[in-house]
């Protein structure tokens, strides 16, 4: 019944005409937040990032390239980034982009009330501390750092940061409390019904670089639909049936789902493997868990290639590393596995002096992550060497909560795409008493995450991350066991759809 009167709820609000001009597409859960780097998770990102731009964004093989901005030099120090800014940029407002906007919204950034995610990466607690920003003039921006730094561009292009996006003041009301986000990017705020749906328009006076090919986050971004809605769907048989019914036409679909589409010849599967990680992740401060013995069973109990077989459908491939096997450092350290063994498992239950204490897996039932599927399969697997697992379902928005609060003791949980091996390994690692989210609190892994991001010589990095990735096997604060499947459904209607890192990118799509 919920999937019908969904569905006809969808088809009551798109007129045949409409839904000519629209591009609909499907959004596990609501957006969080429009304020970029705040108040969100990779679905507000994907979603956002459709209406912002930052000086600098991800390409399609993971490397950083030029956006807002037309050029970036780095002195031969590596403390000063030089910034030459495009011109004939305009905000959603009509106004013109330049240095000016860059100054006002970086100083907003680093206001602690604004509540960046990022704020740490740049003012110096992370390490990276930006010392100075600069404008000699309209189109030049100059940013000094305190020391050099191989992520300094990176952590300025994550998406998880908003990408540090260039906003007019007027997003913001006269006090300074959020409002709406008035940006630079191909669509611009439409309409948010709340649970319901997110609907951008398009932004006539977009401007793409001339002769430029869409590439991830830079490029040609193109608006081709007059207006794009996101609509809510949890359930993946009503993703399917909107599919099916022409009321959605494009959407992340449950793996199970891909053969049947692939075979109906009205749509079309886009597929590809990410830089996202699917993890078992472990609260190393818990009472029980605080032994790297009762780690090390937990991991000696999962078979893991038969789990992501099962958890993926067939589609994912296993992958214990926190480096995606398409990077320069994936090396054969990085291929190092945790093994499989029955016997081993129950012999470090009994060094841990393990008496069959309850573990509680917490997960989620989101269409576009494994995590309820995981946590089905390992409790399986762990109840047959002794480990009495349980499990507890949320909501993702509370178990979001509950991880970055540290209040678990397992949970199936996947961390959005981090291109750079430092700033993945960093993505879940820091001191507990200040960052009570992060997993991994070892003090020399921590030296050598600040070593990775600091150092650009190749090969000493290479040497870098193998370590890391041994100390990860040995001490276990998380299971990594494989990189994210992007299955991207969509009518055949459309031209132009493409399955990259987790998320919808709907400029440069149009609908026939």
């Amino acid at each position: 019944m919920k999937r019908i009167v969904l569905s006809a709820m969808m088809l009551g609000l798109l007129s045949p005409q409409a839904m000519a001009q629209t591009i609909t597409a499907s959004i596990a859960q609501d957006v969080r937040s429009t304020n970029p780097g705040v108040n969100r998770d990779d679905t507000t990102d994907g979603v956002v990032l459709h209406m912002v731009e930052g000086l600098v964004g991800y390409r399609e093989d993971g490397s950083v390239g030029p956006l807002l901005a037309q050029s970036v030099d780095m002195s031969a120090d590596g403390l000063t980034y030089t910034f030459k800014l495009r011109t004939g940029i305009t905000f959603h407002n009509g106004e013109i982009f330049s240095a000016e906007n860059v100054l006002w919204n970086w100083t907003r950034y680093m206001d602690p009330a604004t509540e960046w995610r990022c704020l740490a990466e740049f003012d110096g607690r992370n390490g990276l501390k930006v010392e100075s920003v600069t404008a000699p003039d309209a189109q030049t921006i100059v940013m000094t750092i305190n020391r050099p730094s191989a992520v300094f561009l990176d952590a300025l292009a994550r998406t998880d940061c908003g990408m540090a996006g260039i906003l007019h003041y007027a997003s913001v009301n006269e006090d300074g409390t959020w409002n709406q986000p008035i940006g630079t990017g191909p669509y611009k705020f439409g309409t948010w019904k709340r649970g319901e749906y997110f609907e951008l328009e398009a932004f006539a006076d977009y401007v793409t670089p001339a002769g430029s090919a869409p590439d991830g986050y830079v490029g040609a971004k193109k608006p081709l639909a007059e207006k794009v809605r996101f609509y809510v769907i949890s359930d993946p048989e009503t993703i399917k049936a909107g599919l099916l019914s022409g009321t959605v036409d494009l959407a992340a679909v449950a793996s199970t789902d891909v053969p049947e589409f692939a075979a109906n010849p009205d749509f079309n599967v886009a597929d590809s493997v990410d830089a996202s990680k699917h993890t078992l992740s472990l609260q190393v401060v818990d009472p029980l868990l605080s032994k790297v013995e009762m780690r090390q069973a937990i991991a000696a109990a999962l078979d893991l290639p038969t789990l992501v077989t099962q958890v993926t459908n067939g589609y994912g491939r296993p992958n214990n590393s926190a480096i995606f096997p398409q990077s320069m450092y994936y090396s054969d350290v990085q291929k190092q596995a945790f093994a499989h063994d029955l016997d081993k498992a129950r012999e470090l239950l009994a060094e841990a002096g393990y008496k069959g204490e309850p573990i509680t897996i917490i997960a989620n039932k989101r269409p576009t992550t494994p995590s309820f599927e995981t946590a089905v399969v390992a409790q399986a697997m762990l109840q047959a060497a002794g480990i009495n697992a349980t499990i507890e379902v949320m909501e993702w928005g509370t178990q979001l909560s509950r991880y970055f609060s540290g209040n678990y003791q397992m949970m199936a949980f996947s961390y959005s795409s981090r291109f750079d091996p430092a700033l993945s390994f960093e993505q879940f690692s820091g001191p507990k008493d200040t960052t009570s989210g992060k997993v991994w609190n070892n003090p020399e892994a921590l030296k050598l995450i600040d070593e990775g991001k600091a150092v650009s010589d190749p090969a000493r990095r290479q040497a870098i991350f193998d370590e890391l990735h041994t100390l990860l096997l040995h001490d276990v604060p998380m299971i990594i066991y494989s990189n994210g499947v992007n299955d991207i459904v969509s009518n055949k209607r459309l031209q132009g759809v493409v399955s990259w890192q987790s998320k919808l990118r709907l400029w440069e799509v149009a609908k026939q």
